[in-house]
């Protein structure tokens, strides 16, 4: 029984953090379906994640985007390296962290973290 429970747990909880994958034909929609949506642009050329444990963004919706599957997004939002990490806020480009040269992801989850509240809290001044 214990294991049952521990299963349920986790089945659980791996579905309230799942990764949506999204592609030019749903972007729009997306971005506009929350105050606040994160997304990450990355390249099958590049296999790193910008998080390995992207559950812990909080804010609002996190989807990951081939940039060979949304090629106008990747060009209306000038997306050159990848990883690329976009908060947007009621469908617009708020902040931006972008890989470097190196292809290494220069901010860690607290700094998206601290970007999404203060794009939250832009509002209330």
């Amino acid at each position: 029984m214990k294991k049952l429970i521990l299963f349920l747990l986790l089945l659980i909880s791996s579905n309230l953090y799942s990764q949506e994958f999204i592609t030019d034909d749903n972007f729009k929609d997306k971005i506009n379906s929350s105050h606040i949506v994160i997304i990450e642009f990355w390249a099958d050329f590049n296999k790193q994640n910008a998080f390995a444990d992207w559950s812990k963004i909080k804010g609002g919706p996190y989807y990951r985007v081939n940039i060979v599957d949304a090629p106008l997004a990747k060009k209306k939002y000038r997306v050159r390296m990848a990883p690329t990490i976009i908060i947007f806020k009621e469908g617009d480009k708020n902040t931006v962290f972008k890989a470097g040269l190196d292809l290494l992801f220069p901010a860690n989850i607290n700094d998206i973290n601290e970007a999404v509240e203060e794009a939250k809290l832009a509002d209330k001044f």
